[in-house]
C-alpha cells in the first residue's frame, strides 16, 4: 500500500509547486488552464500505463517513449519544487522574525513568493527540459568517432598501425530512424579500419527487433582481419517473463545467429589467432560477466590455448569484468574492449575541462580509455540507446584505435 500511497503523495507535492511557479509568472488563465490539462493528461496516462502495460515485455519502444516523457514532465518539475521550497524555507524564516521581532511591523506571518525567484526557477529547470528534449530527437543520432593511439612494445612488427573500429550496445529494438542508422554504417566505413569489433547487445531482449536492420548491418565492410563480436546482458533475454524455457532458449539462439547474418563472428568463450604477416595476435571473446549482471563469462576457457607471452585483445562487455578479473590477471591481456554503461546516456564530457556522468557512481570504468600497469581497457559509449530514448552530452560512439609499437610517450 505504501508503494503506491507515498509515490502519489510526492507526485502531488511537486505538481503543487510547480504549479505555484507558473501561476507566479503566468497571470493568463488560458496558460494556467492549458498547463494543468497537460500535466493532468499525462498523470492520468502514467496511472494507466503502469495498471495495464505487461511488465514482462521487458523495455519495448513503448516503455521508452513512456520513460523519456515522464522525465521531460517531471524532471524539470522536480527542479522548481526544490527552488521554491528553498524560498519557502526563507520565507518561513522571514516571517519569524516579522511575527516575534518585528511584531508591529503590519506585515502579514508569511511574506509573499517573489516574482525573481519563480524566473529564476523556471530557468533552470529549462536546462534539462531543453536538454532531455535535444536528447530525444537530436542527442540519439548524433554519432561520434573516437579516435585513440595506444602504444605497446611487445605489439608484433606486422601489427604496427593496425586500426580497430570498436562498436558495442546496438540495441537495434530501439531504433526508429533508418537513414541515421545508415549514416552511421557509412561512418565506420569510412574509417576503413583492419579490424572491425562489437562487444555486445545486439537487441534488447528479442531476436525479431533486429530483422529489420540485418541489411544495413550487412554494409559494414568486410576488413582484412575480420569481424567479430560477443554478447552482452541484453543478449540472454533475462528481463522478459518468458512462457517457457524452451521459447527463452530458442529466442537466445536466434539473437545468437543474427551475428552470423550480419557477417560477425561471434566467439562464445573462445580466442582466434588474428594473422598479419609473420606476425599473430591473439582476439579473445568471452560471453557476458558483470558484477551487477549475468556471468556468463568464462576467461580460462576463452583463453584456453593461449600463452602469457602471446599479445591479446580481449572482448568483454561489461567493464567491471576488467576491474574485477582482467586488470591483474597473470595472463597479461594488452587491451580490454567493453561497452555497456551507454555512459548513461547523460553526462557533460568537455575534453581537458570536466568528464561527469551518475554512472560513475557504478562503474569506475565506465567512458573512454582507462590504464592499470600497462594494460587498457577502454568503454565505448554505445551505439544505440535503450530505457530513455535519447542521448544527452553522452554522445553515440564509434571508436577507432590504432595500435602502434613502441613505449607508450604519456
Amino acid at each position: 500500500m505504501y508503494r503506491v500511497i507515498i509515490p502519489i503523495l510526492l507526485f502531488l507535492f511537486v505538481e503543487i509547486y510547480s504549479f505555484q511557479a507558473v501561476k507566479t509568472i503566468a497571470r493568463s488563465k488560458w496558460i494556467l488552464a492549458a498547463y494543468l490539462v497537460v500535466s493532468v493528461s499525462f498523470l492520468l496516462y502514467l496511472i494507466y500505463y503502469f495498471l495495464s502495460h505487461d511488465r514482462g515485455q521487458g523495455q519495448d519502444r513503448v516503455f521508452q517513449w513512456t520513460m523519456g516523457f515522464f522525465l521531460l514532465m517531471y524532471l524539470p518539475k522536480i527542479i522548481l519544487t526544490v527552488v521554491l521550497l528553498f524560498e519557502d524555507i526563507f520565507r518561513l524564516g522571514q516571517g519569524v522574525i516579522t511575527h516575534f521581532v518585528q511584531s508591529n511591523s503590519g506585515e502579514s506571518f508569511l511574506p509573499g513568493r517573489r516574482k525573481f525567484v519563480s524566473q529564476v526557477a523556471l530557468g533552470l529547470a529549462a536546462i534539462p527540459f531543453t536538454s532531455l528534449l535535444y536528447g530525444m530527437t537530436k542527442g540519439k543520432y548524433n554519432f561520434k568517432v573516437m579516435k585513440q593511439t595506444l602504444f605497446f612494445p611487445d605489439l608484433p612488427d606486422d601489427f604496427d598501425g593496425t586500426t580497430i573500429t570498436h562498436i558495442s550496445d546496438i540495441h537495434s529494438g530501439s531504433f526508429d530512424d533508418a537513414e541515421k542508422i545508415q549514416y552511421a554504417i557509412d561512418l565506420i566505413n569510412e574509417q576503413q579500419s583492419d579490424l572491425v569489433l562489437f562487444t555486445g547487445d545486439i537487441v534488447n531482449t528479442h531476436a525479431k527487433e533486429m530483422l529489420p536492420w540485418i541489411d544495413i548491418f550487412k554494409k559494414i565492410h568486410n576488413p582484412v582481419l575480420g569481424k567479430y563480436s560477443v554478447l552482452g546482458n541484453h543478449d540472454y533475454g533475462e528481463y522478459y517473463q518468458w512462457n517457457s524455457q524452451g521459447a527463452k532458449d530458442q529466442n537466445f539462439q536466434a539473437i545468437k545467429e543474427l551475428h552470423k547474418k550480419i557477417d560477425f563472428k561471434l566467439l562464445l568463450n573462445e580466442n582466434v589467432a588474428i594473422k598479419r604477416g609473420a606476425g599473430e595476435i591473439k582476439l579473445v571473446g568471452v560471453e557476458n560477466w558483470g558484477m551487477h549482471f549475468k556471468k556468463a563469462g568464462d576467461l580460462a576457457k576463452a583463453s584456453e590455448g593461449i600463452q602469457q607471452k602471446d599479445f591479446k585483445i580481449l572482448m568483454s562487455h561489461d567493464p567491471s569484468h576488467w576491474e574485477h578479473e582482467v586488470k591483474t590477471h597473470s595472463n597479461n591481456y594488452h587491451l580490454t574492449l567493453s561497452g555497456h554503461t551507454h555512459g548513461f546516456q547523460f553526462g557533460i564530457e568537455i575534453p581537458g575541462w570536466i568528464k561527469w556522468s551518475p554512472v560513475q557512481y557504478m562503474y569506475k570504468q565506465w567512458a573512454g580509455l582507462y590504464e592499470n600497469a600497462g594494460r587498457y581497457v577502454y568503454v565505448n559509449r554505445g551505439f544505440g540507446f535503450h530505457a530513455y530514448p535519447g542521448r544527452v552530452g553522452i554522445m553515440p560512439e564509434i571508436t577507432v584505435i590504432e595500435l602502434k609499437k613502441g613505449e607508450n610517450v604519456a
